[in-house]
């Protein structure tokens, strides 16, 4: 069964082993960033959920969540990934307490063991602060932004198919721990597909003999992997729109200037993201090209 795009290189196998999921297509795109100047020193305290909804059912609906309340664990994976590891120095801010429980307990363990009035700092040494600041939440999921169908039947025997489509979506900012400014801000969606196919057959096929089949399979993106891919596609948008903005830069710029065409034309409605990853696959496989001045060019075909 064919299903919409939905950023993985393939779904997930059925398997009754426990497996490493496969890596996204947004994934890929943040490994691909080249690398920067100098890695930039980043803090999440929180990416929550700012959509209020809960999960609908057949019966009404539940007290579960419409999306994970684990995004800023995604969105902490996302900012590792961009450049394999190299853009971001992430710390830990989110579970701050329990940081500062455990150095406090280092501290008192020596002082009463070590005798130490105050703690080595070489076996201590301060945290390491950081000069951005990364808010912002999941702040849209519409459902049933798409519905469609069609089934048709032919003396008993027939098929059908339905379709469904989601919609999650997240807001970034970057702010500034020295000014309180916000340096930069990206929104990204991401669609999520859910598809039925199914045949049925009701026919007598002899005097009081019946035939009555009926088949199906359902294919549903996993909200997790769809909000993933959002955070994803979101801290890659930032990366670049903080280079638009000059608030940091690739160790080689003149290498990017193909991904900041490319980001612009995304976000400017140019293109859509199918078109960027084609276009960033195909830089991948091609060569560098020679531009020559076409006047000189000319004279050297007339011989002079």
């Amino acid at each position: 069964m064919s299903m919409p795009q939905d950023g993985r290189n393939s779904m997930p196998t059925t398997t009754s082993l426990a497996y490493f999921p496969k890596k996204t297509q947004t994934q890929t795109l943040l490994n691909q960033l080249p690398a920067p100047q100098r890695p930039v020193a980043i803090a999440v305290y929180g990416f929550t959920d700012q959509t209020g909804q809960f999960k609908p059912s057949a019966q009404g609906q539940t007290l579960s969540r419409a999306v994970t309340q684990g995004a800023g664990s995604m969105l902490v994976k996302a900012l590792q990934d961009a450049g394999n590891r190299n853009w971001f120095t992430v710390v830990e801010r989110e579970r701050l307490d329990n940081l500062l429980k455990e150095r406090q307990i280092i501290g008192e363990m020596r002082k009463r063991y070590l005798g130490e009035q105050e703690v080595d700092p070489n076996a201590l040494p301060a945290l390491l602060f950081a000069g951005v600041l990364l808010e912002g939440g999941i702040v849209g999921y519409d459902t049933n932004t798409v519905t469609g169908g069609a089934g048709a039947a032919f003396l008993g025997i027939g098929a059908r198919t339905e379709y469904r489509q989601d919609t999650v979506t997240v807001y970034l900012r970057a702010v500034s721990v020295r000014t309180g400014e916000v340096l930069a801000n990206v929104t990204a969606s991401k669609t999520i597909a859910s598809q039925a196919l199914g045949a049925s057959a009701f026919k007598f096929v002899a005097f009081r003999e019946l035939l009555e089949a009926e088949a199906g399979i359902t294919s549903n993106e996993p909200d997790q992997v769809a909000l993933q891919q959002a955070i994803e596609k979101a801290v890659y948008g930032l990366v670049l729109e903080g280079v638009e903005l000059d608030l940091w830069r690739f160790d080689d710029m003149s290498a990017a200037q193909s991904l900041l065409a490319a980001y612009r034309a995304e976000r400017d409605g140019v293109y859509d993201a199918s078109d960027i990853q084609k276009a960033v696959k195909r830089a991948g496989s091609l060569t560098a090209l020679t531009v020559v001045d076409g006047e000189k060019d000319k004279d050297r075909r007339d011989g002079s």
